[in-house]
């Protein structure tokens, strides 16, 4: 009984300073959430998007279920591409599928 009457004083002479120094944990965390995981996830996002909006007939691409193809026909306005898996194979490919261009390396690269 003692120690619940110290704990309602204390929350009675805090005030709004009480009320604030109870939130800024809060504060703090959403935005360590937001600089660790919201945003990082976000710019990635948007690279995903340019690297969609850039591909071209030639290409050679890796779909989100890990198919290796070669794009063959792009239509600006569609989302839809045709690509070559093997020789004589098309497909009809959702751009939002691809998930990496690659990119072959010259010679003089190292990696």
């Amino acid at each position: 009984m003692w120690i619940s009457t110290a704990y309602a004083q204390d929350a009675a002479a805090g005030g709004a300073t009480g009320m604030v120094m109870q939130l800024a944990p809060l504060i703090l965390i959403f935005v360590v959430f937001y600089f660790l995981l919201i945003r990082p996830q976000q710019k990635k996002m948007k690279d995903h998007r340019a690297m969609l909006s850039q591909i071209k007939r030639g290409d050679k691409v890796v779909t989100a279920g890990g198919i290796v193809a070669t794009i063959g026909k792009v239509t600006e306005g569609s989302d839809e591409i045709e690509a070559e898996i093997a020789p004589g194979v098309k497909i009809t490919l959702v751009r939002g599928t691809i998930g990496s261009v690659i990119r072959p390396q010259a010679a003089n690269d190292k990696g």
